[in-house]
Order: C-alpha cells, then sequence, then structure tokens
C-alpha cells in the first residue's frame, strides 16, 4: 500500500513509519519538527535518546531505499506544497497524526491557542481539499481524541447517537428510546486543545458527506510506552515526561524510577481510556487494511480499556516495587478545570470487531520501567509539576 505519514517524525508517527515500511508498504512522510521545537522550549527533551532528523532519514532511506521518503512542511501554512507532495504520491491512505497534541500547551496563553487551532484545524482543512482536488479515493485516517467527548452522564457510543440511549446508573441503569437517534453524538471538549479535535471532526463529516471523501476518524485514548515489540532492545520512540507533553503514565513512570512521588492531580478519580503504543499501532494498522466504503465516515474509539488516575498510580506503585524501587504516591491541586468524579463508559467494539487483542496494562508498565530505567539520569525534575492552570 502507498501510505502518507503526516507528523512522521513524532511519538506514534516514526513508530508507524518503521512499521509500514518494515511490512513492505511504501511510506512518504511529512513533518515539519515542532514536537522537537516545543518540547525544548518547555525545557525538556526525550527522556530516550533519539536520532537526530538527518540521521532518522538517512537510516531510512539507507535500509527502505525507494520505498522511504520524506518532506518537510507546515501543515496549514503551505497548502500548495501539501497538495503538491499527495498529487505526486497518490497515497491509498493518509494517516493524519500532524497536530499539535497538548492540551496543557494549548492553554498556557492566546499565541500557543491560536497556533494550536491554526495548525490542527486548518491544517486539516487543507488535507481535505487537496483530497478533494487530487486523490478523491484516498482513505483518510485521522487521530482524533476521547477527550473530544468529555465526559457526559451517559455511555458514549462510537459515533452517531445510538436508537437506544444508556444513561448513567442511578439505582438501575436507565435505558430509553432517543429522539435524536443517528445524529453525531454531541462533544464536550475541556481546552483549546480538544476544541481544535472537534472542529477538525465537524469540518471531515463535512467534507465525507458533501464531497464523497472517506474516513475513519479515531477517537484514541492516552497513550503510554516506547515501543511495540517487547523484544526490541534499542532504536525506542521518544518519552516525554514534563507537564505540556508528558502523559500521566509516562509521568508517573518517569517519576518512578527517580524515586520522585507519583503526583496524581486533585482526587485521582478522573476516568479516561488508555493504551500502550503497540496496541495503537496495532488498531491503525486494523483501520488501514480495513478502510471505509465511499463517502463513509465512520469513528473507532480506541483504548485498551479505562482506568481512574489513582488505578494508574497504583499500578505503576505494584510494578515498580517489583522492581526494587522504592515509590508514594502525592495528591496535588488539579490545574485543570474537569470533573473529578464522573461516569465514564465509552463503547469500543467496532476494533474489537475487527481483530485487535488488548495487551495486559500491568506487563505494558513493567515493560516501559524496564526500558526507561538506564536513562534515569536524563529526567529533569523541574519540568515535571504543573505551571500552567486552566482556570
Amino acid at each position: 500500500m502507498k501510505v502518507m505519514v503526516l507528523g512522521s517524525d513524532g511519538y506514534i508517527g516514526h513508530t508507524l513509519t518503521k512499521v509500514l515500511l518494515e511490512d513492505g508498504h511504501m511510506v512518504t512522510g511529512v513533518d515539519n519538527y515542532s514536537r522537537r521545537g516545543r518540547v525544548s522550549i518547555v525545557g525538556s527533551n526525550s527522556l530516550t535518546p533519539i536520532e537526530s532528523i538527518m540521521e532518522r532519514h538517512i537510516t531510512l532511506r539507507q535500509k527502505y531505499l525507494s520505498n522511504y521518503n520524506s518532506l518537510n512542511y507546515t501543515l496549514g501554512k503551505s497548502y500548495i506544497h501539501v497538495k503538491e507532495a499527495i498529487r505526486s504520491f497518490q497515497p491509498e491512505c493518509i494517516v493524519h497524526l500532524a497536530e499539535q497534541p497538548s492540551a496543557p500547551w494549548s492553554m498556557i496563553n492566546n499565541r500557543n491557542a491560536a497556533e494550536t487551532q491554526q495548525e490542527n484545524v486548518i491544517g486539516t482543512l487543507d488535507i481535505l481539499w487537496a483530497m478533494r482536488e487530487v486523490c478523491p479515493d484516498a482513505h483518510l485516517l485521522k487521530l482524533g481524541t476521547m477527550g473530544e467527548y468529555g465526559t457526559p452522564n451517559c455511555v458514549i457510543p462510537e459515533g452517531d447517537i445510538p436508537g437506544r440511549c444508556i444513561g448513567a446508573p442511578t439505582d438501575h441503569t436507565q435505558v430509553s428510546d432517543c429522539p435524536m437517534s443517528g445524529l453525531p453524538f454531541p462533544k464536550s471538549p475541556g481546552s483549546f486543545y480538544h476544541l481544535s479535535k472537534v472542529h477538525d471532526t465537524h469540518n471531515i463529516t463535512f467534507a465525507c458527506k458533501n464531497w464523497g471523501l472517506s474516513s475513519t476518524d479515531i477517537m484514541q485514548g492516552v497513550v503510554y510506552g516506547v515501543k511495540v515489540n517487547p523484544d526490541e532492545n534499542d532504536n525506542l520512540t521518544r518519552f516525554d515526561y514534563d507537564e505540556y507533553f508528558g502523559t500521566a503514565i509516562n509521568r508517573f513512570c518517569a517519576q518512578a524510577i527517580i524515586g520522585h512521588p507519583l503526583t496524581v492531580y486533585g482526587k485521582g478519580k478522573q476516568t479516561r481510556g488508555f493504551l500502550p503504543l503497540k496496541d495503537s499501532i496495532q488498531c491503525l494498522l486494523l483501520a488501514m487494511t480495513n478502510p471505509p466504503d465511499k463517502g463513509e465516515y465512520r469513528v473507532f474509539n480506541q483504548f485498551e480499556d479505562i482506568y481512574s488516575i489513582n488505578t494508574l498510580a497504583n499500578i505503576v506503585c505494584h510494578e515498580a516495587s517489583q522492581l526494587g524501587l522504592n515509590v508514594s504516591i502525592e495528591h496535588i491541586p488539579n490545574p485543570r478545570k474537569e470533573m473529578e468524579e464522573h461516569y465514564y463508559l465509552p463503547d469500543h467494539n467496532k476494533l474489537r470487531k475487527l481483530g485487535y487483542h488488548s495487551s495486559n496494562i500491568h506487563n505494558c508498565i513493567r515493560d516501559l520501567l524496564i526500558d526507561i530505567l538506564p536513562y534515569k539520569d536524563r529526567v529533569n525534575k523541574e519540568v515535571i509539576l504543573p505551571v500552567t492552570t486552566w482556570e
């Protein structure tokens, strides 16, 4: 298959690019390398050493020859170049991972919020217009986020509102006919980053409906880990642990290996979907090899399972203790504006029907701790605690 990976230098993008090339696909990667710069600006760097941009290109080109090409463009600011790249390559699938991925980073100030909206929303619009004009039969595989939904007091479906609505359990589960059946499930984003993803969803839905494009919108949970193959001991992907780009599990694991208390925001009862990096790649490949019909817009909720932050902290503590690490948990004021106690039950059956087999979170966290232990001296304690509030 001919696959264009937008965001090919990123956390998921670089891993996906390597897996696709290893499987014999032709890949054109597009990236402006902003993730590297933004992480550096906030005073951090990847905990795992990663190759320079040039070293990555040379390595992939030498190993995969003409099956790999890379381009340096900024989505939302270079439409002509992106359109020409898509026209020249004529991809069968465009995997869109090229967005500013941090909710807290988008909440720092006006400039960061505006950059997030420009890069994410206009960038996706550029892709849609380019597909319409030069590559209308390609499959757009777009990475969204479960954060688009917020925490509604009901079961979260995959896509449209079902004919029967299931509310949050009180004395018993409430089930009723829904007069809004068939309409898109309403979104309740909690940051300017999540808002940008909602705008993407609306624009992609419109393009599929009106132009006949085909898209899979991945509502992905929080991803953690540094590799796909447990036996792979080198060439790990990037690992961020700072306030802005480090997700909860990655932050906890970085804290665990240096003896820093695991910092749980607020009560720790916030519940979300999580999945390891290898499961994320597995699901993306399943979506890629099982494309939607022409003109179809479909939604996959992509996560292994749902966990509260307290549960995650306890799992990290347990697995760290098995490795001889002494770890404690500390609750700190929540910098985010979010519900800390809520009902949360999203559906996630579509990928399982395609063959998704989930990993065991205990095993994955233990492997992650083992993978990053050799780099504990690279942890910068100064970037772990939150300084940006969302009020």
